[in-house]
């Protein structure tokens, strides 16, 4: 992959200014390779390839585009082995997580294969005599896409695939943690029939490449995911060129366990959904509110589930939690360990930096008792493998404790009272409600997004990503000919 461990713009793989070294988390001494680093010359000549390119696209027609991402598609879940491999090896999920993801992002783009040959429209009669209206949706032109890293060929594929399905090019920068994925992910589009400048990977730091990128003129609009705070600084460079944002950014999502509740599938889901990905999910349950006939018999349990996951490298056969992406991240989980200590709360395990035959970024997961809502462990979003218990004295209180944050992206409840699950599926403030199931893990055909600070604009995914994707015209057309 020597030679493609570069740029891809106008539909060429080019070197960069500089480069960067992508190390193995699991294994510090397993170097993945050097990857490119744009400058702000190649970043311009990516949108104006783009803004040349889109145009093209669209006139090619649906069926085009549906065999485009069809073939797409296929190949990602082919390759779900082999991609994903590369994928836990670089950003430390354990490998059935990397293949599971690959996977996945295969069906993003098969979905929306089929989606683009849905794109109707629809016909009105006016109020007018003799005129006839045509409502239709159209490419909203050029999308910068900014990813994370935590999902780095999922999340990725569900933005990359609405664009493309919809008619518009797209400019890339993913999340410097993960260029390998992103590097694959781009190998596989570049292989397709579409035109140069269609699709363009420009690798960079946030602060240049990723900043004059949000800040561009020739970008129509942008769908980023990660943090708040970079969140809030896209949408502010974005108002000064009215240009349209979709953003996925932090979370702090509750799961409520009632005393009616199945305990050990309680534990089981909260486990799930509190450390995989080693809690380096926005989906993650780091808040568990636990109803207090039940707290002491469930924490007993969730501390031996806890206890007893498997930390170890990625690649590693029976590995359930991997590393933490890099030291920085390693640093900021260790750092919040500390802060539930200094607020009171009692840790009941985990929580330690672990040694294993390989060096790398290893964490003992950790439980958090006695924790109170106002707590920075439960107010910050720490994308750790950190979790917290709350005591609450009913499901009233449970409830209003879980909707006391900024946040609203997922929640859960373990229950077997139907009206409890429905009074909370109506009264629960977040964009995705689950119901005995882990706050973690969502379907690629359904809508996604949060609410307050954990999203804003139109959701992902689904049909409705057709609301941010394209842009709406309504044509009236008199059938009538001058007398």
């Amino acid at each position: 992959m020597a030679q493609t461990n570069g740029l891809f713009i106008a539909g060429e793989w080019q070197d960069g200014a500089a480069v960067i070294e992508n190390r193995n988390p699991s294994d510090l001494s397993d170097i993945i390779g050097e990857y490119a680093q744009a400058d702000s010359s190649q970043l311009d000549a990516a949108l104006a390839a783009a803004r040349k390119a889109q145009p093209v696209w669209w006139a090619a027609g649906v069926q085009k585009r549906h065999d485009v991402l069809m073939a797409i598609g296929t190949e990602l879940m082919a390759r779900a082995e082999e991609i994903g491999r590369l994928l836990s090896r670089e950003e430390g999920k354990p490998l059935a997580e990397g293949k599971g993801e690959v996977y996945r992002a295969g069906q993003f783009f098969t979905y929306f294969a089929a989606e683009a040959l849905r794109l109707h429209g629809d016909l009105a009669e006016s109020v007018r005599p003799g005129i006839e209206i045509d409502v239709r949706r159209e490419p909203v032109g050029v999308v910068a896409i900014v990813s994370p890293w935590n999902f780095p060929v999922a999340t990725p594929a569900w933005k990359i695939a609405p664009a493309l399905a919809f008619g518009n090019a797209l400019v890339w920068k993913p999340a410097n943690l993960t260029p390998a994925s992103a590097v694959a992910l781009t190998e596989v589009i570049a292989r397709q029939d579409i035109p140069a400048g269609l699709f363009n990977l420009v690798t960079g730091p946030g602060r240049a490449v990723g900043q004059r990128l949000v800040e561009s003129r020739e970008i129509d609009a942008i769908s980023f995911t990660g943090s708040v705070s970079v969140g809030r600084g896209i949408a502010a460079s974005a108002v000064a060129n009215m240009t349209k944002v979709q953003m996925e950014m932090g979370s702090k999502n509750p799961m409520l366990i009632m005393d009616d509740a199945d305990l050990d599938l309680a534990v089981a889901h909260a486990a799930n959904a509190a450390f995989g990905g080693t809690g380096q999910k926005c989906t993650a349950a780091s808040r568990l509110i636990v109803h207090e006939a039940v707290h002491d018999a469930f924490v007993e349990k969730l501390v031996a589930a806890a206890q007893a996951l498997k930390v170890g490298h990625a690649l590693e056969a029976g590995t359930q939690i991997g590393p933490a992406v890099s030291g920085e991240q390693l640093a900021q989980n260790l750092d919040y360990v500390a802060i539930g200590k200094s607020e009171g709360a009692e840790l009941l395990c985990g929580g330690d930096r672990l040694e294993r035959p390989t060096e790398g970024y290893y964490m003992a997961p950790a439980v958090f008792a006695g924790t109170r809502n106002d707590m920075r462990i439960n107010r910050e979003e720490m994308f750790a493998p950190i979790t917290c218990v709350i005591k609450a004295g009913s499901y009233d209180e449970a409830l209003g404790i879980a909707n006391d944050s900024e946040f609203g992206l997922t929640a859960g409840i373990m229950t077997r009272s139907l009206a409890r699950a429905s009074h909370f599926r109506a009264h629960m403030r977040a964009g995705c409600v689950m119901v005995n199931l882990p706050t973690a893990g969502t379907d690629y055909h359904v809508p996604f997004g949060g609410r307050g600070a954990s999203s804003f604009g139109p959701r992902e995914q689904g049909r409705y990503a057709a609301e941010f994707y394209t842009t709406v015209k309504t044509a009236y057309v008199s059938a009538g000919l001058p007398e």
